[in-house]
């Protein structure tokens, strides 16, 4: 499982401070120019007036924030398919949350393994995966902390096989960015842009099984 930046059909001059009023009419109404020096801008009081369902958020330090949603996608190691996707809104626990609602709506009730990266790697999320009985093979995250996943876990090989397997998933967001058109969206609002998502995931989908029945054997 993982989860991908799709930016917002919406610039930054558009996140404004919510209920703001008063404001001095734009030097320029087509492109006003617009100071952010010095102004604290969150997401608890800003919003974008052109999508308002956008969050400004960077997955990364360093990275520039910008306003986006957050795509997420299930996908199965033997074929690299996608069997799940999602879309909500960009925040810091959003890829653990929305991992355990696709985990709980797949088939079956036998015990199950899910790879993800480092991000997955917290006492929470391995603790409600267990409870859900998946054995959880996420990354280890050791940077000033202690991993929440063990030796029990990473000792054996079905753990060396995830990790290896998890970073195809990077090919479904690679092409939904390119050939999908999605590394920015054109439409506005969660459920707009939640639909050309899933739609875009599912084109991929025939396209790799195109791929996979035309391969040699």
């Amino acid at each position: 499982m993982d989860g991908t930046l799709i930016e917002a059909w919406a610039g930054q001059k558009s996140f404004k401070r919510k209920g703001a009023g008063g404001d001095k009419p734009p030097d320029d109404p087509g492109n006003p120019t617009v100071d952010f020096k010095g102004e604290k801008r969150l997401n608890a009081t800003h919003q974008s007036t052109t999508d308002p369902d956008a969050r400004l958020f960077k997955k990364a330090k360093g990275q520039e924030s910008k306003l986006c949603y957050l795509g997420h996608v299930t996908m199965e190691n033997r074929n690299g398919l996608a069997v799940n996707a999602r879309l909500t809104r960009a925040t810091g626990t959003a890829e653990r949350a929305a991992a355990l609602d696709m985990i709980e709506e797949l088939p079956g009730e036998h015990r199950i393994t899910v790879g993800g990266d480092k991000a997955y790697d917290t006492k929470e999320f391995v603790r409600e995966s267990r409870r859900r009985n998946v054995t959880p093979h996420v990354a280890q995250n050791t940077k000033n902390r202690a991993s929440a996943i063990d030796q029990r876990t990473t000792r054996h090989a079905g753990y060396l096989i995830s990790q290896r397997k998890r970073k195809r998933v990077e090919e479904i967001f690679g092409w939904l960015k390119t050939v999908g058109v999605l590394r920015k969206t054109r439409h506005r609002g969660m459920a707009r842009v939640a639909w050309m998502f899933t739609f875009g995931v599912a084109a991929y989908n025939l396209v790799r099984m195109r791929n996979l029945m035309t391969a040699t054997p």
